[in-house]
C-alpha cells in the first residue's frame, strides 16, 4: 500500500501549550470542569466511538493500545494515559469523557471533543492543494459545533453558559499537527507547508476568541511538539547528512525549526488576544521544551530503550514501518513501554506523557505556573506517586 495512504492514519501529532487565564472564584477544586478540543494527543475515545463499525478496525482500537494502564484499548493513542488524563487527575477530576460516549449527557461537567486525526483547517483547504485526508476528518470548527450543542444543554441564556465556563479549564488543542503531517508526508516541501502556518494559527486564535466571548476565562492552548524527534518523521526523512541532525539528541534540525516557527506565530497571536481581552492572563505553556527536556536526557527519566525509537511498530532503525502499523499483524512491541518515550512512531508512552504533564504542572514550562493560579491545597502530587 502506498505510503501516502497509510501515513496520515498515524500522524496525529502535535505540540506547545498555552493557557489563557483569568481568576474566577473557584470552590474546593481549582476548576469545576475540564473541556477539551484537539486531535489524538487529547482524544480519550471519540474516534473509537465514531469508527466503531469501520472495517478494518482503526489501529487505536487494537491491542496493545491501552495495555499499560487500562489493560484494553480505549481509543487513546498510547499504551496508557495521555497528558490530559494526568492533568485531570492532578486537578482532582476523573478522566474527561469523550463527547461521543457519555459526554452528550448534560449532567456531566467535563467533556472531551478531541478526535484522532483532526485538523485545525477545514477539508476544503486540503482538497484545493491535493492533500488527502484518509480519515473522516473532524476539524476544530466541527468540534466547536459539537461544543455549542453540548453548551445549549447547560442553560437557556448566555449567563448560564458563562457561569459554567467561568469555572472550567478549557483545553484548546493540541491542534494543527495533522495539518502539517498530511502535507509533509504527501511530499509537500517545507516552504509550502510553512505557508500554512499563519492560517492555522489564525484559526486557533479565532476559536480562542469565540470561547472567551462565550464566557471562558481559563484556556489551555497547545501548539507543536519538536516533530524532528518523532520516530515517524525520522524514518520518513532519514538522511545520510549528519549535519542535518542535532548531535545531542539525534533529532532532525530543520523539522524542529519548523515547529518553533509555528510556536513563535502562535505566541504572537496570543499577544494580539491579550490586547483584545485585557481581563485575561495568557500563559504560554511550552510543550516543545518540556518534551526536549526528555529528548536531551532520556536515561535520566528512565528511557533506557531510547528517546527516538518506537516501542510498538514494524521494525527498522526507529521501529517504524509505514506498511505495518502498531496493533496490526506483523507488528511487534517492546516488553517494557516505560523504558521508551515513543509509543507507535508518533505518540508518547504513558510514562512520557506523565513526565510532560509533570513539567507543565510543577516545572518551569508555564508562566505563571498553574499552581500559582490555583490554591496550593487543590493541586497535589497524586499522579507521581504510583
Amino acid at each position: 500500500m502506498a505510503v501516502t495512504s497509510l501515513l496520515p492514519k498515524i500522524f496525529l501529532f502535535a505540540s506547545t501549550t498555552l493557557l489563557i487565564i483569568s481568576t474566577p472564584a473557584h470552590t474546593d477544586k481549582c476548576f469545576n470542569s475540564i473541556i477539551s478540543f484537539g486531535d489524538s494527543i487529547a482524544d480519550t475515545g471519540n474516534a473509537l466511538h465514531i469508527s466503531s463499525k469501520s472495517n478494518p478496525p482503526p489501529f487505536f482500537s487494537l491491542y496493545p493500545y491501552g495495555e499499560t494502564f487500562f489493560n484494553h484499548p480505549t481509543g487513546r493513542c498510547s499504551d496508557g494515559r495521555l497528558i490530559i488524563d494526568f492533568i485531570a487527575e492532578d486537578l482532582g477530576h476523573p478522566f474527561v469523557e469523550p463527547f461521543h460516549s457519555g459526554g452528550r449527557n448534560a449532567s456531566l461537567e467535563s467533556v472531551n471533543f478531541a478526535v484522532v486525526g483532526a485538523t485545525a483547517l477545514e477539508d476544503s483547504f486540503f482538497i484545493e492543494r491535493n492533500i488527502m485526508l484518509p480519515l473522516a476528518n473532524v476539524s476544530l470548527l466541527a468540534q466547536f459545533s459539537w461544543f455549542k450543542q453540548f453548551l445549549s444543554k447547560k442553560g437557556n441564556n448566555s449567563s448560564d453558559y458563562k457561569r459554567y465556563l467561568q469555572t472550567s479549564l478549557v483545553l484548546v488543542g493540541e491542534i494543527g499537527g495533522n495539518d502539517y503531517n498530511h502535507a509533509f508526508f504527501q511530499g509537500k516541501n517545507v516552504a509550502e507547508v510553512q505557508s500554512f502556518v499563519p492560517k492555522i494559527v489564525k484559526t486557533i486564535g479565532q476559536t480562542i476568541n469565540e470561547l472567551i466571548n462565550l464566557g471562558a476565562v481559563t484556556l489551555m492552548v497547545p501548539g507543536n511538539f519538536p516533530i524532528g524527534c518523532s520516530a515517524a518523521y525520522l524514518t520518513y526523512f532519514v538522511s545520510k547528512n549528519e549535519e542535518g541532525y542535532d548531535s545531542t539528541t539525534g533529532c532532525i534540525k530543520w523539522l524542529n525549526r519548523f515547529a518553533q516557527y509555528h510556536n513563535e506565530l502562535l505566541q504572537r497571536e496570543l499577544n494580539r488576544i491579550r490586547q483584545l481581552h485585557p481581563e485575561t492572563t495568557i500563559i504560554y505553556a511550552d510543550y516543545y521544551n518540556a518534551a526536549m527536556s526528555l529528548y536531551r536526557c532520556p536515561e535520566k527519566y528512565g528511557f533506557v530503550g531510547g528517546a527516538l525509537k518506537a516501542c510498538c511498530g514494524g521494525g527498522g532503525l526507529y521501529n517504524v514501518n509505514f506498511s505495518v502499523q502498531c496493533g496490526y499483524p506483523q507488528s511487534a512491541h517492546c516488553v517494557e513501554p516505560s523504558s521508551y518515550m515513543n509509543w507507535d512512531g508518533v505518540h508518547f508512552t504513558d510514562v512520557a506523557s506523565k513526565w510532560i504533564a509533570k513539567f507543565l504542572l510543577r516545572g518551569s514550562y508555564t508562566t505563571p505556573r498553574l499552581g500559582a493560579i490555583c490554591d496550593r491545597h487543590s493541586i497535589h502530587a497524586r499522579i507521581y506517586d504510583h
